[in-house]
């Protein structure tokens, strides 16, 4: 009998019936509250009323019209959207379908558009699945083990782990520094590299925000080596952070950002956006595919834009992520080692007495809240991090509904 594939285990052991906002019904008729937000996704929370408004319009007027073979109205009124929320030397877009899309453009953008054939990732960073983005991810071996040879011309430098290395932040970021300009010494000279590519918040890799010293560290040594600065917005986009983009937290600007996850609601469209100037570099052919720039998804993203500015939600989630990450720190027990993120973004990490990860006490911890109503999910490269990811839309009083079964629930494991 045909079925999914074995490898396709659910985080959770709900089936969904329907859903609203912040909250899922599963077949059985139980409540629960979502703070996994389908990995960030659901930003304007499950099936709302505009979103779904607009979806069904566009369905029937126009599903699906080739954006190379003909224009259509959505996706022109996409890119009239985004120019209010885009940094303004970010004026040229090209849409894609995935977040690994996105980033296999950016990468494939910045190496033509400085003829360099290397790029440096850092440790910890999530990038994708396809081969080239599971070669610049290091998040963990899972995503990147038994199907070598994976591409060349990616080196890996530190980010600023300050737990992992048991520094302070300002200790690890010099450390990250230092170990980047002998990367560049060492591996790849700085006439080689092209780009850049860093997340603003590690987001597979434990939901570690990088810092202002550490980043603007990188547009300074990207300016002096003519070498580009790729972030990777595609889970810290459209609010998730308590800005429109994680990396304005930091006062530094990207020449490329990738986006994806949050921008449509879930509806499947990602992309990458850089100057005009820049993007005229990519060569001929390199931009392009099928479902690219889907009228229904783009419809969706043009309705999601509207909610996040309607509704205010990129200030709400600054303000109920403050709640979350502060409520969540309160509530920690002996065994999390660490609670840190920023906006909608927050990571509990279990570590047993001896310093190690403690990937059991952390994955029970993510089953039994589930039982009690609260999905999450973990992640860190040895899943010992549970996180919480809730739409934007998230109330004060479903925060603290979820920091209270979260507090029942380490009190039990």
């Amino acid at each position: 009998m045909t079925a999914l594939s074995p490898l396709l285990k659910q985080a959770t052991p709900v089936t969904i019936d329907h859903a609203l906002g912040s909250e899922i019904f599963d077949v059985d008729g139980n409540r629960h509250l979502d703070f996994t937000a389908g990995i960030g996704v659901v930003s304007t929370g499950h099936c709302h009323p505009k979103v779904v408004a607009a979806a069904q319009e566009q369905v029937g007027k126009l599903i699906h019209g080739q954006y190379t073979t003909v224009m259509h109205q959505p996706l022109l009124a996409l890119v009239d959207k985004l120019q209010g929320v885009l940094p303004s030397h970010l004026d040229s877009l090209f849409f894609a379908n995935s977040g690994s899309e996105a980033l296999e453009a950016s990468l494939r953008l910045s190496r033509q558009a400085t003829g360099r054939p290397n790029v440096i990732v850092f440790h910890g960073g999530f990038h994708g699945r396809t081969v080239a983005t599971a070669t610049m991810t290091t998040s963990g071996t899972r995503f990147s083990a038994g199907f070598s040879p994976l591409m060349g011309g990616v080196h890996v430098a530190p980010f600023p782990t300050a737990y992992r290395y048991g520094w302070s932040e300002e200790e690890a970021t010099a450390f990250a520094l230092k170990e980047l300009d002998y990367i560049l010494a060492t591996l790849t000279s700085p006439q080689e590299t092209a780009a850049f590519i860093v997340e603003p918040v590690l987001g597979e890799g434990g939901y570690i925000p990088g810092n202002t010293a550490f980043f603007q560290g990188l547009r300074e040594r990207a300016d002096r080596h003519g070498i580009l600065l790729v972030m990777d917005e595609v889970q810290t986009g459209f609010g998730r952070t308590g800005k429109m983009f994680g990396h304005e937290h930091f006062d530094v600007q990207p020449d490329i950002i990738t986006l994806a996850k949050g921008i449509a609601s879930g509806f499947p469209i990602s992309g990458i956006a850089a100057s005009e100037e820049l993007m005229s570099k990519a060569w001929p052919g390199s931009q392009g595919g099928t479902y690219g720039g889907n009228a229904v998804a783009c419809a969706a993203a043009v309705a999601t834009l509207e909610v996040i500015e309607e509704e205010g939600l990129v200030a709400n989630s600054a303000e109920r992520g403050t709640q979350l990450l502060e409520g969540a720190k309160a509530a920690a027990v002996d065994g999390i080692g660490d609670v840190r993120g920023l906006g909608l973004l927050v990571g509990s990490e279990f570590t047993a007495a001896d310093g190690t990860p403690d990937t059991a006490r952390a994955q029970a911890a993510q089953q039994l809240a589930a039982k009690k109503g609260l999905l999450l999910l973990t992640c860190g490269a040895h899943m010992n991090v549970v996180r919480m990811i809730p739409p934007l839309v998230v109330t004060a009083e479903q925060v603290d509904e979820a920091l209270e079964i979260w507090g029942k629930v380490l009190a039990e494991v």
